[in-house]
């Protein structure tokens, strides 16, 4: 058994100034960027969220700008492998995290857990 859920949204940003794009999507989304968060480094800026909201990440990338969702799993080989059966394929492994593709063509990250699961997060088989 292990478990998953739909931890964050990351919007992904092709541009040269990752705090630009944050104070937009922070005015946007109505939610501060909050500097103090550990996921506020190099690339990256976290927006504040309520515990019980996915995340959302502001990063700074190289290929074009795009929306992308992680799940968070306490087993990543078991979800991979589960999504897998369901249509979706490997796109890479990296250290911490798969980057898959859906049937449809979105891609999608499988990564392990960083905050709790909450009490309705997936259980799989």
């Amino acid at each position: 058994m292990h478990r998953s859920r739909l931890c964050a949204i990351l919007i992904d940003c092709k541009t040269s100034d990752v705090d630009e794009a944050a104070r937009f999507w922070a005015e946007a989304l109505g939610r501060p960027v909050d500097l103090n968060h550990w996921g506020s480094r190099g690339n990256y800026r976290m927006l504040e969220t309520q515990p019980d909201e996915p995340a959302v990440q502001i990063q700074r990338v190289e290929h074009e700008s795009r929306v992308h969702l992680d799940i968070k799993t306490d087993n990543i080989p078991a979800e991979a492998e589960r999504l897998e059966k369901l249509g979706a394929r490997i796109v890479e492994r990296l250290e911490r995290w798969v980057v898959m593709q859906a049937p449809t063509g979105q891609r999608f990250c499988v990564g392990r857990v960083q905050r709790p699961f909450p009490k309705n997060s997936n259980q799989w088989d």
